[in-house]
């Protein structure tokens, strides 16, 4: 099993990572993929260390750190380095940051032709900025860009519009929220185009929603999933594992 998206490096973890990942591989995971924040995520992701637990790290700005232009050419060399499994998180967030939309419009413009540039997915964050986010990967799909719609809570047409530009999507602790709806909007999408993730720290899954998140609790989402698709937790593990693999070439 997968964790896709987790920022298992930042400080929540740092009293009890030894901990937090031996129950992640007890639970099955064997790979973690680490969106970047910033520049400074570089050094985190690289001390990062299991017996048995892989780790993979992204590069890129969250959308949230754009406060104007960003160090392109840092980026961009960080972002050819061979163990850069993929471009992001990148995106746009008019929630909670609604003072540089133009910056951070260029910034996920800049994202899109990295990952092109070197066949690299990108990993997309949104949050109330589905038109604009939506009409821009359309813009630059050029055949070449692909990726993950991160934390997808869109609706069911939405999903379909980023399966056809090419994007899977990234399914956490919010499908097993009760009021959440990204369980009912699932029944009209293809397993095969999805992947599993956490987000941790953040977006716990019950019956931990409102604590820390952690990639143990991929099993959960999993979980959820197999009862959404009416497959075994086995089968569900095999199908989003193989996308990641594939869509990560790890």
């Amino acid at each position: 099993m997968i964790d896709t998206h987790c920022h298992i490096y930042v400080p929540q973890f740092t009293d009890d990572l030894s901990e937090v990942l031996d129950r992640a591989f007890e639970a099955g995971i064997t790979d973690i993929v680490m969106p970047s924040i910033d520049l400074t995520s570089k050094a985190a992701m690289a001390a990062m260390h299991h017996d048995r637990i892989r780790f993979h790290p992204m590069a890129g700005i969250h959308p949230c750190d754009v406060k104007g232009t960003i160090e392109e050419t840092a980026l961009w060399k960080w972002a050819h380095e061979p163990d850069v499994v993929g471009i992001g998180e990148s995106g746009l967030d008019y929630y909670w940051s609604s003072d540089y939309i133009p910056e951070q419009k260029d910034s996920f413009r800049f994202h899109c032709r990295l990952a092109r540039e070197l066949n690299k997915p990108l990993v997309i964050h949104n949050r109330e900025s589905t038109f604009d986010m939506l009409a821009i990967l359309e813009e630059e799909q050029d055949g070449r860009l692909r990726g993950i719609w991160h934390c997808f809570n869109g609706s069911s047409d939405e999903g379909k519009t980023a399966i056809d530009l090419g994007f899977h999507l990234g399914i956490g602790g919010v499908v097993t929220f009760k009021n959440g709806g990204v369980d009912k909007t699932l029944t009209d999408l293809p397993l095969d185009c999805l992947v599993l993730e956490t987000d941790a720290p953040y977006l716990a899954p019950a019956p931990h929603r409102g604590k820390r998140n952690e990639p143990a609790y991929t099993q959960l989402v999993g979980i959820k999933l197999s009862a959404i698709y009416e497959k075994s937790l086995a089968e569900i593990d095999a199908i989003t594992t193989e996308t990641a693999r594939n869509l990560f070439n790890i």
